[in-house]
């Protein structure tokens, strides 16, 4: 279960990394440690600010890299206090990231995937949801339809698919000594 933590740990970074790049070095800490040292990488096919709105979105093929950390999705939106600064300038504070259109999110060999994922940087809680989420590390894996994790107290729970999406139930294979054969 811990290895499962740092997972979950490891997608929140990178969606805080992501908030961080576009705050700026002045911006509000998520209580996450990020790694200062490595770059942040963010492309897609289109960006757009909408200043007045609070909302900046990256749309077609979006791909955050940190590190041996990614996530790809078909568009991030991101939600700004726009009384804390500029939008455009990357002076305004973060309020939430929501991914969606396919979310696959990797680091150091654990896989997460779903259809969409939110954060939430004041309550520092991750969503991520769809048909079908699956959680894996090597041969272990781990099936629901609703990821949601409380960074604060590391408490996570996956949740059943209530129309029977994975069969209506947590689905988890662990393979004795998989650890051992990577």
């Amino acid at each position: 279960m811990n290895r499962l933590r740092y997972l979950l740990a490891a997608a929140v970074a990178l969606l805080a990394a992501s908030a961080a790049l576009a705050q700026g070095q002045g911006g509000r800490q998520t209580g996450l440690k990020l790694s200062g040292d490595q770059p942040i990488q963010i492309e897609s096919d289109r960006f757009e600010v909408n200043e007045s709105e609070g909302v900046g979105v990256f749309t077609g093929n979006v791909s955050v890299v940190q590190g041996e950390t990614q996530l790809r999705s078909a568009r991030m939106k991101v939600f700004y206090d726009s009384e804390s600064g500029s939008v455009s300038a990357g002076g305004a504070q973060i309020e939430r990231l929501e991914v969606d259109g396919g979310v696959y999110l990797k680091s150091e060999g654990q896989v997460a995937t779903g259809e969409r994922g939110t954060f939430n940087m004041q309550t520092e809680v991750l969503e991520l949801s769809g048909n079908e989420v699956v959680l894996t590390e090597g041969e272990n894996v781990i099936v629901g339809c609703k990821l949601t994790v409380q960074m604060a107290s590391g408490q996570a729970t996956l949740e059943s698919c209530k129309d029977g999406g994975s069969g209506g139930r947590v689905r988890m294979l662990l393979t004795p000594d998989s650890q051992n054969r990577q």
